[in-house]
């Protein structure tokens, strides 16, 4: 068994992978810049398991570094992670989103061409699907990305879609991640965001541990339940063994796949606090604010594909996502400590 190179190991999705991997018996090089992330996470994931992982402080849109990668080690597979994420961040530097995301792809995947390594999984996105006319969302359903963010993810399927077409000895695995939550169980490894969080869980577990005032709701006027917007929630330890199945297939020369990882039902943004404030056993304070331009008013996965192709299915619920979340925050109210 090869080794797998994991670009932006060291973030959310990444380091709960890794797990994942070494788990698995897979042997793990990660290539991080550490810009949105800690080397931290990476220790951490050394004592969860007892295992080593081969860390490359560098930046994919380096080639000096990813040539010195794939020449010094016997890689099997990619799995790509490495880049920015934040919807908001997109809109206002987009040009930003566009090299990074996109430059950074096509500079890693020159590289993997020219070591013949032809295995990868890419961390894709349900915002590739825009404001879906209905729901449950497919993977066949049209493609509207509304965001930078949304766009870039889009552009590199469209770019490993095109390097398939060229070469059918490519296995290529795209995964559209539907709302990420929750930590590893054992509360060492979790969601770390920079600053204000961008995501619903992170702000409202900060809420929770008193680092922020309340949580803004935006939207109590769309079309859901109650008003507020309802998104797929899915636990990222659920997420991280979609990963390994996802790494699993590909070994089995599947040619390319599309493949939604979510749990198949929509949660509303007060069902995911109301959950929460059961597992910190307190209420949180939240006020409703207009929509924020681009939101959309629900959005849920299809996930027939990944149970019968990758023989995989989500096994948390949205109590577990809220108590994991929570014990991460307890434990680690400042993250990992990156002062």
């Amino acid at each position: 068994m090869g080794k797998i190179l994991v670009t932006g190991g060291a973030g959310y999705i990444g380091s709960h992978t890794c797990v994942d991997l070494l788990n698995s018996g897979y042997e793990v090089i990660v290539l991080d810049n550490l810009e949105n992330s800690s080397k931290e996470s990476l220790k951490r994931v050394e004592s969860i398991t007892g295992k080593k992982i081969d860390f490359i402080s560098g930046d994919v849109r380096d080639k000096n570094i990813l040539n010195k990668v794939f020449k010094e080690n016997s890689i099997d597979s990619v799995i790509h992670f490495a880049g920015y994420k934040a919807v908001g961040e997109s809109t206002e530097f987009p040009l930003k989103y566009y090299e990074n995301n996109v430059g950074g792809t096509i500079s890693l995947l020159e590289v993997m061409s020219d070591y013949k390594i032809k295995n990868i999984v890419f961390s894709s996105s349900a915002t590739v699907y825009g404001d879906p006319e209905t729901v449950p969302i497919s993977e066949d359903f049209p493609l509207k990305p509304y965001n930078p963010y949304g766009k870039t993810k889009r552009m590199v399927e469209m770019i490993l879609e095109d390097i398939y077409e060229s070469d059918n000895s490519w296995n290529i695995g795209l995964l559209r991640y539907f709302n990420p939550v929750g930590a590893h169980k054992s509360g060492l490894i979790g969601e770390d965001p920079k600053g204000i969080p961008n995501n619903l869980t992170p702000y409202i577990t900060q809420v929770a541990v008193g680092k922020l005032e309340k949580l803004s709701v935006f939207g109590n006027d769309y079309p859901t339940k109650d008003g507020t917007g309802v998104r797929d929630f899915i636990h990222v330890n659920d997420l991280a063994s979609g990963h390994v199945k996802a790494l699993e297939k590909i070994n089995k020369n599947p040619g390319l796949f599309i493949c939604n990882l979510g749990t198949g039902r929509g949660y509303s943004v007060l069902e995911v606090l109301s959950a929460f404030e059961k597992a910190c056993k307190k209420d949180i304070d939240y006020s409703f604010e207009k929509r924020r331009p681009g939101d959309i008013a629900q959005c849920y996965a299809d996930t027939n594909f990944a149970e019968s192709f990758l023989g995989w299915k989500a096994q948390y619920s949205i109590e577990d996502m809220a108590e994991d979340a929570w014990r991460w925050q307890q434990k680690n109210p400042d993250g990992y400590n990156k002062d």
